[in-house]
């Protein structure tokens, strides 16, 4: 499912227009981005969990040039489903 899938669902359960429901929709995934690059976790019962998970600089090894490099730190979305969805 895709965005636009998302909102004309989310119109014809709610029984608003799809120009409605796009822009709840939207406002809905700008804000759960806006808390995660705030580095903050993001739950909705019965759904799930959204969090950013911090990995450290650490160094590597590129396997082309057999040298060692540094992989910079990053962050990363992460999703928990919450229990009792039916889904693992």
């Amino acid at each position: 499912m895709n965005k636009h899938e998302l909102i004309r669902i989310a119109a014809k359960k709610s029984g608003v227009s799809q120009k409605t429901a796009g822009i709840v929709v939207s406002s809905i995934l700008e804000t759960i981005l806006e808390s995660l690059r705030n580095d903050e976790a993001v739950s909705m019962l019965n759904f799930g969990k959204f969090s950013i998970k911090k990995y450290d600089a650490r160094n590597g090894y590129n396997v082309a040039t057999k040298k060692i490099m540094t992989i910079p730190e990053k962050k990363v979305v992460r999703f928990k489903i919450a229990k009792g969805t039916g889904l693992k």
